[in-house]
């Protein structure tokens, strides 16, 4: 294996090998501290999952359900050791995570000998700011997390299971990872601020991009909110709505601090609190004024009552005192300062971005009026189309006004700016004579392969008709995608509004009386999210069959034009009549005879025995429909042959690429089935068979291929 690494990758692992061993000598004498400090970590955490957070985590869970639904909900064990293993992973993440600071601090001198240590020019009140803002800012988004974000999250994932006649039987592991990966989700989502603002400071990404791409930055929170949250509108809305202010709270900061430092000191806090204090003093007093308004007037009660009207179980409490009264009539105050304040500090970026900067367009931005410090803080655009006599002009002014300072960091930035217009020229070039090269090199290997031809019988050929077909199917996306979404989104909406709940009941009113269910037999869902994502799955699929007749008729066309296919687009109609005739037999035989006797089969031993019986969501809902759907698209396959060979695809072919099609089969069959190898077989060996019965039909019905349906048209041999 070291053979295939580099002498550079080589260098690279040693040193940090090196370095590794060094950190654990230089804190070898303290290496009892650290595991002391791991120990209280592991230890800690260990045993306050098991006399506190369990519990609390299970009233978060059911704070917003009404008595029946927490009464459905249960978490469960799905083996013996699934508690005491899942405190012990949790406990040593925890337990190593303390681990760390100590152990960097103390083997602080093996980084410095190495130049590893930090030398920051920050002061350590600043850093210990940083810090602290940075606990505030993550337990504030876990906060929002367990009093807003999961009761209702976990209500409205228990009812609609609850609903569909199913039980929420959470399985404590998926359950707490459920948790704990939002809870994640939330604090890092909440340091937001401080990541946009400093990376707007150091100027890693310019202030002006995070301001410009706000719709792009709303898609991707919505986008991120789509992989921690369960799939429905309402979850995401309520992760996404706190994380886009958050964002709009970023830019208001990433805007002070980089005004502040583009126009060096012209920003003065304490001189605009100093100016204004009128105007803060007015604002601080109308703030306190109406939080002691809200108590003394009737406010309190008309906030219940309309908390009482939107069925939330939070009320707002009378003050126990007049202390009590008076420490929140100073909260109001001061709220309401900070408020004011923040609003005269716009103000004053606002005339600064006018006057000085320009209307936040970099190319505009006034030189003359800057320092030294705001010259190098300038953004690259300043400089990019400035002329050399006019930055020339400007720091032989800065010369004869005493400032070299600024004289040389306007022509360093000029310099700086010139080299990177060269070096973009240069690699434009470079792009260019590669992409010519690429070209030619792409036409000899075409020709190559194709022996210096590309007829209609080479890859060459294939690759220019699957682009056709391709760019005519592109062309009528909106409409293909338009109704995929409008079967998938009413599917879904189908099945969530209790049409899963209907499909349910008919299903077990099929089953033999000897195996009706009752409280020995239920369904549960093991993860919150498991009746929603499989409601999603299966609307996916529907709208993907939905679609496949639409996108036949926009893509005959083109086969046709490139004799993939004979007939006219109207055979379309013939295909989807004969499919859906296939597909729609075969799932009234296995609703109707075939699954219930599979379930049967499967239960009767069990309940002979006085088992207890719970069906996960997941395996019984795919087994009722591979035994339903499934023996439709069965059906459907032999009678696909048939119809492929009536257009030109003959008998020989499918003969002599059976193995290609149980490759593609099981690659089909691993995506969309559960994870399962067991499943995946079970899946792709009917699929075989079925295949293999096509080739049965179609050897009787061509003779044995030597007379197709249809002659033989330019298909792969």
């Amino acid at each position: 294996m070291s053979s295939a690494l580099d002498e550079d990758t080589k260098q690279t692992l040693a040193a940090g090998r090196e370095t590794a061993g060094a950190m654990l000598r230089a804190a070898q004498k303290d290496l009892q501290k650290v595991f002391i400090v791991f120990l209280f970590g592991f230890l800690g955490t260990f045993y306050a999952l098991s006399l506190y957070v369990w519990e609390f985590l299970k009233g978060v869970t059911k704070a917003k359900m009404d008595a029946t639904t927490e009464g459905a909900l249960d978490i469960i064990a799905q083996t013996p050791f699934d508690v005491l293993l899942l405190q012990a992973k949790i406990a040593l993440v925890v337990g190593i995570l303390f681990a760390i600071p100590p152990f960097i601090y103390f083997s602080r001198d093996a980084l410095k000998a190495r130049n590893m240590w930090p030398k920051s020019p920050v002061a350590p009140w600043k850093l210990a700011l940083i810090g602290l803002t940075m606990l505030l800012l993550f337990a504030g988004g876990v906060a929002y997390g367990y009093l807003v974000f999961f009761p209702f999250t976990f209500e409205f994932l228990a009812r609609s299971a609850y609903n569909a006649g199913f039980d929420p039987k959470y399985s404590i592991v998926k359950w707490s990872q459920f948790i704990f990966l939002l809870t994640v989700s939330f604090g890092l989502a909440s340091q937001l601020p401080l990541a946009v603002t400093g990376l707007s400071y150091t100027e890693i990404v310019p202030y002006e991009l995070f301001r410009d791409k706000w719709r792009h930055a709303i898609v991707g929170i919505f986008a991120v909110g789509a992989l921690f949250t369960p799939p429905d509108p309402f979850t995401q809305i309520m992760w996404a709505v706190p994380v886009i202010s958050l964002y709009a709270f970023s830019l208001y900061l990433a805007r002070v601090v980089v005004t502040a430092k583009r126009g060096s000191e012209k920003i003065a806090l304490k001189a605009t609190a100093t100016e204004q204090w009128n105007l803060l003093a007015g604002t601080g007093g109308v703030g306190g004024l109406l939080v002691y308004a809200f108590y003394e007037y009737g406010g309190v009660e008309l906030a219940n009552e309309a908390l009482v009207v939107a069925e939330s179980e939070y009320r707002f409490l009378m003050p126990g005192s007049e202390a009590v009264l008076g420490g929140f009539v100073i909260g109001g105050t001061i709220f309401a300062l900070v408020l004011g304040l923040a609003y005269l500090v716009f103000r004053d970026i606002q005339e600064i971005e006018r006057t000085q900067i320009g209307v936040g367009d970099p190319t505009k931005l006034d030189l003359s009026s800057l320092d030294a410090s705001g010259i190098r803080a300038a953004p690259p655009e300043a400089f990019a189309d400035r002329e050399e006599n006019e930055i020339m002009a400007l720091a032989s002014a800065a010369i004869d006004d005493g400032d070299r300072e600024k004289a040389q960091a306007l022509i360093d930035r000029f310099d700086s700016a010139e080299a990177d217009r060269e070096a973009a020229e240069a690699e434009a070039e470079e792009s260019d004579g590669l992409e010519d090269r690429a070209t030619r090199a792409s036409g000899a290997f075409f020709d190559e392969l194709t022996g210096g031809e590309t007829d209609e019988d080479d890859i060459g050929g294939y690759y220019k008709d699957i682009a056709f077909i391709v760019d005519s199917i592109t062309s009528r996306a909106f409409w293909i995608i338009g109704w995929f979404m409008f079967v998938l989104a009413t599917t879904f909406g189908w099945l969530y509004s209790g049409g899963i709940k209907v499909v349910y009941d008919n299903f077990l009113g099929r089953l033999p009386s000897s195996v009706t269910p009752d409280e020995v037999w239920s369904v549960i869902t093991l993860h919150p999210m498991e009746a929603l994502v499989l409601e999603v799955k299966f609307s996916t699929i529907l709208a993907a069959f939905a679609t496949l007749p639409l996108l036949a008729y926009f893509a005959w066309p083109a086969l046709r034009e490139r004799n993939i296919v004979m007939r006219h687009r109207s055979t379309i109609f013939l295909w989807v009549g004969a499919l859906g005739a296939g597909l729609f037999g075969g799932l009234a035989l296995g609703y109707t005879h075939i699954a219930p006797t599979v379930i049967t089969f499967l239960v009767e031993d069990a309940l002979a025995a006085d088992m207890i019986i719970s069906y996960r969501i997941t395996n019984f809902f795919w087994l009722v429909f591979f035994t339903t759907a499934g023996i439709g698209l069965l059906a459907d396959v032999p009678i696909l042959m048939v119809l492929l060979n009536s257009e030109g695809i003959t008998f020989d072919v499918m003969w002599n690429r059976w193995r290609e099609i149980t490759v593609v089969i099981l690659a089909l069959a691993a995506v969309f089935t559960p994870a399962s190898i067991t499943t995946m077989f079970l899946v792709t060996i009917p699929l075989m068979v079925a295949y293999g019965v096509g080739l049965g039909v179609l050897f009787v019905i061509t003779f044995g291929g030597r007379r197709n349906l249809a002659p033989a048209r330019r298909i792969l041999e």
